[in-house]
């Protein structure tokens, strides 16, 4: 399945149209394949001058390994902060209730009705410093 990131005007989502993540935009059709699927949605939510953004996308969504597994068990929706604060401040109230803190790159992780379950901020390819 193909990367849908190309065709988007945000030049944050554009940023990642190359990776071998099969990311969605968020919307209807994103929504539709979790249904379709039953399967969970990564949430990933970021901008363009965020470091902590570049530095996951190029550790884990640059990574043919990494995108691999989340090809296989997510929906994987990437969305520009700037262009939809509206979902960012939905999902950071409730990162921040599931953890006591937020931040960007935010991660979440969704039921495929888009409700959260589980979240968090920069997760390392590997465990280091506490993190998953």
């Amino acid at each position: 399945m193909p990367n849908r990131l190309a065709g988007e005007t945000s030049p944050y989502l554009v940023q990642h149209a190359e990776n071998p993540v099969e990311w969605w935009p968020w919307g209807p059709e994103a929504l539709a394949e979790a249904r379709r699927r039953d399967c969970p949605i990564l949430l990933s939510i970021g901008y363009a001058a965020c470091h902590w953004c570049h530095v996951m996308a190029h550790e884990s969504f640059e990574n043919a390994d990494t995108a691999a597994v989340m090809n296989t068990l997510f929906v994987n929706i990437k969305v520009d902060r700037e262009e939809r604060p509206d979902l960012d401040g939905i999902y950071m109230q409730a990162v921040q209730a599931m953890t006591g803190h937020g931040g960007w790159p935010m991660t979440m992780f969704l039921t495929p009705a888009g409700e959260p379950f589980y979240g968090g901020t920069y997760y390392p390819p590997t465990e280091r410093h506490g993190m998953p």
